[in-house]
């Protein structure tokens, strides 16, 4: 009968979930039909009747014999196993108990303490195994959950891994896209420097070739006009031979010689400009030769001047030269630092030239527009001022002058280069310096300081 009971109670365990284990559907149907057959043993065996009471004792011997081995043998059971081996000893003691009973119950009955001792032992160890199991399926539960809770933040982890991966990659991708979009747009930006650039380039070369035009038109207009005067007077002499005059023709013929020698002087005049023009042109390519400071400050000082005549005929200004005599020769790129001075002379005449429109509307027609270039030799080198008495620097933008498309000309009047390559070809280009002093409405001077190398 206990027997039957302890079947019973491992039945009922058995399809119970331990912890986050669980059983089949099957082998809980299984285990409910242990259970109704466990039931009708404790039920066969209450009956008392000799022959009934040992069919059933044999009965739950089987049904227990099925519950241990199937346990034990079976891997979807093994987390019972402990339960078994703790009611495993008060089973056999038992089982042991019983069938000495139904063989010899005399002896049984002699013997029946000491089995009564050994149940309550094998019943203290069920109980002791019963509570360490449970400690056990309580520490395995714990670990299954810790596992379960590692598996969630794996997963998470896993998650949050995968979403920024995909981040990463949409945003490398858009960095991607806006990488080729600036470096489009910077060669957009390179393309349209390089056009003004040259458009700047072409302004001073226009501004030059004007100037070079006025220059060599006056020697050459002497040239036209002597040769024109002296075949008159050839012709006059050879009436006056004819005629047997020989003294006049003697005044004549010194006539001659002196507008022939006017004639040689203007032709090498003109010869001298051409040269020094092809001189600077064949020096743009960057090689810095020995030049004559104060022979280029004074040769673009007069193209600047003549160009801007010869563009506008209504323009009218003073320039003055005061060229120190020591200034000497200095290691430079004269078509370089031609295209400075050439920029600041013609900036000195536009800003002394728009005081003089502004003044002339206010009706104050005495100002004179006047530009000074000064050359004197200082102890590092040599020091060019150009300075103008035009409208001069406000102070918030002298700072910016030399910027990259800076300019304070209207739209159409300048492409704002033309100071920032004067102060790199100064600074860069020749190692030397250019700062402005301005006094707005009254001057501006820009100062250039070349070393000696």
């Amino acid at each position: 009968m206990v027997l039957g009971i302890i079947s019973l109670i491992l039945l009922y365990y058995l399809k119970q979930p331990m912890g986050l284990i669980t059983v089949s559907a099957e082998w809980k149907r299984i285990f409910n039909g242990g259970m109704v057959a466990a039931a009708a043993i404790i039920g066969i065996a209450a009956v008392k009747i000799p022959l009934i009471s040992g069919l059933a004792t044999i009965l739950s011997f089987v049904l227990a014999a099925i519950i241990v081995v199937v346990t034990l043998k079976n891997p979807e059971l093994h987390h019972r196993k402990g339960m078994i081996y703790a009611w495993l000893p008060i089973m056999a003691v038992n089982v042991l108990g019983e069938s000495i009973e139904l063989i010899n119950k005399s002896f049984y009955t002699e013997w029946e303490n000491y089995f009564g001792v050994a149940e309550f032992f094998a019943f203290i160890w069920a109980i002791a195994m019963w509570i360490n199991n449970s400690k056990q399926r309580k520490a395995l539960e714990q670990e299954k959950l810790k596992a379960l809770a590692r598996e969630k933040e794996f997963k998470i982890t896993e998650s949050l891994k995968n979403q920024l991966e995909r981040q990463v990659e949409q945003r490398t991708k858009e960095l991607t896209e806006q990488k080729n979009e600036l470096e489009n747009t910077l060669s957009e930006l390179r393309a349209a420097q390089n056009q003004l650039i040259h458009a700047e380039k072409m302004a001073s070369l226009g501004e030059l070739t004007a100037g070079i035009a006025h220059e060599i038109q006056n020697p050459l207009n002497f040239v036209n006009n002597f040769s024109d005067v002296s075949t008159e007077l050839l012709t006059e002499l050879k009436e006056e031979l004819q005629a047997g005059k020989t003294e006049d023709a003697m005044e004549i013929l010194e006539d001659v010689i002196q507008n022939l020698n006017k004639i040689h002087h203007h032709g090498k005049r003109a010869d001298s400009i051409v040269k020094g023009m092809l001189q600077h042109s064949r020096s743009n390519t960057g090689q810095k030769e020995p030049t004559d400071i104060n022979a280029l400050a004074d040769e673009y000082l007069r193209l600047s001047y003549h160009g801007l005549r010869a563009r506008d005929k209504s323009f009218t200004a003073d320039f003055k030269l005061n060229l120190d005599p020591k200034a000497g020769i200095l290691q430079v790129v004269p078509g370089d630092l031609g295209r400075v001075f050439l920029n600041l002379i013609n900036n000195a005449f536009y800003a002394a030239d728009e005081k003089k429109k502004e003044l002339n509307a206010k009706g104050e027609k005495d100002f004179m527009p006047t530009v000074t270039v000064n050359t004197k030799k200082i102890s590092t080198g040599v020091e060019i001022q150009i300075s103008d008495n035009g409208k001069g620097i406000p102070a918030e933008i002298k700072e910016k002058i030399f910027q990259p498309f800076f300019t304070t000309k209207p739209t159409g009047k300048g492409t704002g280069l033309g100071l920032s390559m004067s102060y790199d070809i100064v600074t860069k280009g020749h190692g030397g310096e250019i700062v402005v002093d301005s006094k707005p409405g009254e001057y501006t001077v820009f100062t250039i300081k070349l070393p000696k190398s």
